[in-house]
């Protein structure tokens, strides 16, 4: 492996993996109540779209132009509008025994809750999915800012680093309400930070070869319409139905400012032919 690949994978590793820094702080604190939870998974719903509007749809468009960008964009949500078809939602299993009813209302409120849980457990995949396919270009910048010097690269690396410690917390905080491990909730968010590493590997090896930046800021398009659908479809009703839907408005609104800050500080932290 070429020493330059070296440097620019363990620049992204350093981005990458504060994702963990995230997640153990969601693991080192009391899990939250529902409400609370509404809240945040509002936050983390604002952090989704922020990345699919203002930065892989907004990049697609001023790349590829108005039309091919919206196409993909567009191209994106369709997609995943049917595969989500095939998807199966969480619910709850109907008791036909009429005999059960007592005992179905003692363990009415495990019910439910277990219901929530398996929800939560649901968005905070499409979470760490989501985050994933955004980190996977930051990867593909970090090895682009290494070529230009050490002291690029590892600005640049330090800035993606505070950038993603949000998203380890969006990725991490459901998944520990759902499942109560702090091991799972900890892997999961690593795990998404590793797709910034897997960039820089790809971007190494196969882009300058066999991928046209052109389908390529397209794809990227087309994944932010795939996490407008996920966080509109998945995550946002969940955040009204768990902190109701004014206050979850504003955790969306103040996910989205906080995200754009932070792509803002990002960006100026590039060279001005490097980009994300």
């Amino acid at each position: 492996m070429d020493s330059e690949v070296l440097v620019a994978l363990s620049l992204s590793m350093v981005g990458g993996l504060s994702t963990s820094l995230g997640a153990l702080f969601v693991i080192m604190t009391k899990a939250p109540n529902l409400k609370m939870l509404g809240l945040l998974q509002g936050f983390a719903a604002g952090l989704m779209l922020s990345i699919s509007f203002f930065d892989l749809a907004h990049n697609a468009i001023n790349s590829i132009g108005f039309l091919k960008g919206n196409l993909w964009f567009f191209g994106g949500v369709i997609f995943f509008a049917f595969i989500a078809n095939f998807i199966p939602e969480p619910s709850l299993a109907p008791t036909a025994d009429a005999k059960n009813k007592k005992k179905q209302g003692d363990e009415g409120g495990k019910d439910v809750m277990k219901k929530h849980r398996r929800q939560v457990l649901f968005s905070g995949i499409i979470t760490a999915v989501g985050i994933s396919l955004h980190n996977f270009p930051e990867g593909m910048a970090v090895f682009l800012g290494s070529l230009k010097g050490l002291r690029v690269g590892l600005n640049l690396a330090l800035a993606i680093a505070l950038h993603n410690i949000p998203e380890g917390v969006a990725v991490a905080l459901p998944v520990y309400f759902a499942t109560q491990s702090k091991w799972q909730a900890f892997k999961l968010a690593t795990v998404s930070g590793l797709a910034e590493p897997l960039g820089v590997i790809i971007v190494a090896y196969l882009f300058p070869k066999s991928l046209d930046s052109e389908i390529l800021e397209g794809l990227l398009g087309a994944v932010g319409g795939v996490m407008a659908f996920l966080t509109l479809h998945e995550m946002l009703p969940l955040a009204f139905d768990y902190a109701g839907q004014k206050q979850a408005v504003k955790a969306v609104f103040f996910g989205m400012a906080f995200m754009s800050a932070s792509l803002y500080f990002l960006e100026i932290s590039l060279p001005s032919d490097v980009g994300l």
